[in-house]
């Protein structure tokens, strides 16, 4: 393909009322109420993620400070298709966000429908290492987690109804756009954990600060799911009593890690002691 035909064209915008940087309006507000299959995509991390190969979503169209455009122009002509790329001073992309824009780089991605977990997991008998969500509330722990799948090779992410979306701002912006990059579905709601491990042919093992067996004795799995739960009441108790339970040894007298940081911990194990990340199936920049 030629240069040329690829070639940014910023699209000048100076009115914040403009109709074509709708998608973009009231970013905080419209984080709550969601955005009718879009999502906002905020940085030059995540924006190059967005544009890149292992990115599994589309790109609307972009909103750039002026300054921001050469840096910026080769990631888009090489990305995949040719969104609009709006350009905007300050003030505008502040008046139009609802709030003061430091970076000055957001993108607008396309959901598309969401992926079933027998679509994201690997078939048996491949290996296959995947993080279960349980109840997950907090977006930064999400987030968080994202990007330590991304880190250790998991090869998906799957997620409860109960447990807070990936695609939100700050999730995307704490996984360092890995939640753009590392396959992850959705269970139905009240799916049952033990019943989806076995369907996908993957050895459930649950963490938590009462699990019977260590993690750093953990001989892993050839299929594992990896289960977390939320911060506090951790995993239900009719969940662990029908799991595989797996600790983290700590000092005595205290037994708790952030969910993200026991999740990292725990992975590392599992993907054989990050080593080589299970081929650095989802890399990051």
């Amino acid at each position: 393909m030629c240069a040329d035909a690829r070639s940014v064209q910023p699209i000048p915008i100076t009115d914040p009322a403009d109709p074509r940087l709708a998608p973009y309006a009231a970013m905080r507000e419209r984080d709550l109420v969601g955005r009718a299959g879009r999502f906002i995509v905020e940085g030059e991390v995540t924006l190059r993620l967005m544009l890149s190969p292992q990115a599994r979503f589309r790109t609307e169209s972009i909103l750039l400070l002026p300054e921001r455009v050469a840096g910026l122009a080769a990631a888009i002509e090489a990305g995949p298709g040719t969104p609009p790329v709006f350009v905007a001073d300050r003030a505008v992309m502040s008046a139009v966000a609802g709030f003061p824009i430091h970076r000055g780089v957001l993108a607008v991605g396309i959901r598309g429908d969401g992926a079933r977990a027998d679509a994201v997991v690997p078939p048996a008998p491949a290996p296959a290492l995947v993080v279960g969500l349980a109840g997950l509330t907090n977006h930064d722990n999400v987030g968080g987690l994202f990007r330590n799948a991304a880190a250790f090779g998991a090869d998906a992410v799957l997620l409860d109804a109960g447990t807070c979306d990936p695609l939100y701002r700050k999730a995307i912006r704490v996984s360092a756009g890995a939640a753009l990059t590392v396959p992850f579905a959705r269970l139905d709601p009240g799916a049952d954990w033990l019943a989806t491990a076995r369907a996908l042919a993957l050895e459930p093992l649950a963490l938590s600060p009462s699990g019977r067996e260590d993690v750093a004795d953990l001989t892993a799995p050839a299929r594992t799911l990896l289960l977390l739960g939320t911060e506090g009441p951790g995993l239900p108790a009719d969940v662990l009593a029908r799991m595989r339970g797996l600790r983290i040894a700590m000092a005595a007298g205290f037994d708790s890690l952030n969910v993200a940081t026991a999740g990292a911990i725990a992975l590392h194990r599992l993907s054989g002691g990050g080593r080589d990340a299970r081929d650095n199936a989802h890399p990051l920049p």
